[in-house]
């Protein structure tokens, strides 16, 4: 296990130097009895603090946020009464002044000492969260060893990012509790940083240390920071009028660079992200903030290199990318969606967890979410998995990118009874980014010079470049003119122009 790290350490790791500011004021009195008040007198004698949470603001090179820590030195961390209130005044004064909120919580939970009127005080605290959120503004979480209990059922649980601290525990019921109750060890492994990170239930695990340069890079894209943009629009490209079986295959080479070397070669800022927050983490797609030539966005999108024939998205892809689309609209930044997927996994667990739902839900989310929204199809668009994160403000394609109901083998299969007339039912229906633009579908092709598996990193500058400058045309647009653009071009779609 780490040493535990207090609350003024981890300050220190994230703020700017002196740059702290109590806005602690004498905890509210709470009944106490005479053991609980030697507890608390002990607790005051060896932290040197008078409650076991801290708040208070400072800044982050520069940039004003506010903060909430524990110190797991007094009482294990324990929430009660006047934990509870200085934790929800601190969130209410961030909100009131429309700050970023960093909260590092470690704690065993609720104060058994006060027993139910401290369990209750996680409403309040959630509450306030909730309502911070609703603003607008920004809230990190960075769970240290240990945080268990009601402090992981609440607030713990609550931020746009949350990563913990290596080999840190964290988890619901406390190994120390469930073994008292059940008469045996919890399951190792289970309440670890690193297991909730695999399990898409936390975003991340990040050393300490790792604090000071990943809070501001967070930081810059969730508040929607953005650079002066300026860019010429490009001069116009000539598309190569080649067969879209060509296309087809030319998308399928194992070497074209996917989302991955676009967030590698053409992105100026990227937090990964990992999950739903709720239990699932599906390896064919990738999310994290991102920036693009200084424009903000949450970054969505399939990833090649986690896919093969065996391995398709599966509704938990789906319910990460309705994770991202509702950070962006709570943040009010862009979403960025990038398709390039084989197709939606065709099994028994994807039919019974819900595939055919989450692709609608994406569908119906994407159409009225409420911020600027850029879609790019950067490879293949097979079926209802690509079209799940098609409609944007802004559709681009790659030269060789395609959209179909099905594969074309498949298309073929179904009306000629084998798969040998695919290259012709990928002419006849009009799949490829050239037709695309003809009807409407696409709003314009990023040129590939040839083919973008033959210029990896220039293709992915260029894709980046091309997002960064619809970010940029979107964010002067006003909001409801956007949204009322997006959703008559979805209306009118297919019909005589």
């Amino acid at each position: 296990m780490p040493a535990r790290l207090s609350a003024s350490d981890v300050l220190d790791l994230v703020l700017d130097a002196d740059s702290y500011r109590s806005w602690d004021t004498a905890p509210v009195e709470v009944p106490a009895g005479p053991e609980y008040r030697a507890d608390l007198d002990a607790a005051r004698a060896k932290t040197g603090l008078d409650e076991s949470v801290v708040t208070g603001e400072g800044t982050v090179r520069g940039r004003r946020v506010a903060v909430i820590a524990c110190e797991f030195g007094f009482l294990a961390g324990s929430i009660g009464v006047a934990a509870a209130e200085r934790i929800v005044t601190a969130v209410e004064r961030a909100t009131a002044e429309g700050l970023p909120l960093l909260a590092s919580p470690t704690s065993g939970g609720t104060r058994m000492q006060e027993g139910t009127l401290a369990f209750v005080q996680m409403v309040k605290i959630a509450a306030a969260v909730s309502v911070h959120k609703a603003n607008g503004l920004p809230y990190l979480v960075y769970l240290r060893h240990p945080t268990t209990g009601g402090v992981f059922a609440s607030w713990g649980s609550l931020g746009h990012v949350t990563v913990a601290e290596p080999g840190a525990l964290v988890g619901f019921l406390g190994p120390r509790v469930y073994q008292a109750l059940y008469g045996e060890k919890f399951p190792d492994g289970v309440q670890t940083a690193e297991n909730l990170y695999a399990n898409g239930v936390i975003d991340g695990v990040a050393a300490p240390e790792s604090l000071r340069h990943l809070v501001p890079r967070a930081l810059r894209v969730m508040t929607g920071e953005a650079d002066e943009y300026v860019d010429a629009h490009p001069e116009p490209v000539d598309i190569p009028d080649i067969p879209a079986w060509q296309s087809v295959m030319l998308s399928r080479r194992a070497d074209r660079p996917g989302i991955r070397q676009l967030l590698r070669h053409a992105a100026t800022e990227q937090v990964p992200l990992s999950g739903t927050g709720q239990g699932e983490a599906d390896k064919t797609v990738l999310v994290s903030l991102a920036r693009f030539r200084g424009q903000p966005c949450v970054l969505f999108g399939q990833d090649r290199s986690g896919q093969s024939p065996e391995t398709t998205m599966g509704p938990g892809a789906l319910r990460e990318a309705r994770r991202a689309m509702k950070l962006a609209e709570e943040l009010g930044i862009p979403l960025v969606s990038v398709i390039d997927t084989l197709g939606a996994s065709l099994s028994k667990e994807a039919e019974e967890r819900g595939l055919a739902p989450e692709i609608a839900r994406c569908l119906a989310d994407l159409v009225t979410l409420n911020t600027p929204t850029v879609s790019v199809l950067l490879g293949q668009g097979t079926g209802g998995g690509a079209l799940a994160l098609l409609p944007a403000d802004r559709v681009l394609a790659a030269q060789n990118g395609w959209l179909a109901p099905l594969p074309p083998e498949g298309a073929s299969a179904i009306v000629h009874r084998d798969t040998s007339q695919a290259p012709r039912m990928a002419e006849a229906q009009g799949i490829r980014s050239l037709d695309l633009l003809r009807d409407g579908v696409i709003d314009a092709i990023i040129p590939e010079r040839p083919d973008a598996a033959d210029e990896p990193i220039e293709f992915s500058k260029r894709v980046g470049a091309a997002i960064a400058r619809e970010l940029a045309d979107l964010r002067v647009l006003p909001p409801d003119r956007r949204y009322e653009a997006r959703t008559t071009r979805y209306r009118k779609l297919g019909l005589p122009r």
